[in-house]
């Protein structure tokens, strides 16, 4: 069980560590970027530019779990290890693929993991479009 932990921290840390990095490259392109012409436009192209990096990010975070299940050998032979993944990480749980019994820890610190980087997107997400509503407030009223 310790070493199960031991294993999904350490593949959870490097997803904290993808996870930030493209955070702040969202928020630092969110924030040079600006519109005075068409502000609506430009609101739109932020926001789903914000989603879609966030989306990028979630993905390779996925991968990421999927090669460490390759790796430790998370699941049966010819088991799709990037489909488990993604049930896993988004706490889908259809229950099709399950880990062998020695990994049975590892679905549920993927979904842990999931969870919080997703509550991590919508506040990214929030506060992106908190930021560009209020430039865009700034400019009108001068």
């Amino acid at each position: 069980m310790i070493f199960q932990l031991i294993v999904g921290s350490c593949v959870a840390g490097i997803n904290i560590v993808i996870h930030a990095v493209l955070t702040v490259a969202t928020i630092r392109a969110a924030r040079a970027s600006s519109s005075t012409s068409h502000p609506w436009r430009h609101l739109i192209g932020v926001m789903t530019a914000t989603v879609l990096i966030l989306m990028a990010a979630h993905t390779l975070e996925v991968v990421v779990w999927s090669a460490a299940y390759s790796v430790i050998g998370v699941a049966t032979d010819g088991a799709d290890l990037v489909y488990f993944a993604f049930v896993n990480y988004t706490t889908l749980g259809y229950g099709d693929i399950t880990p062998v019994a020695r990994w049975r820890l590892i679905g549920p610190i993927t979904a842990m993991n999931g969870v919080l980087l997703f509550g991590w997107s919508t506040a990214v997400i929030f506060e992106v479009l908190r930021k560009a509503l209020a430039q865009h407030a700034s400019l009108a009223s001068s």
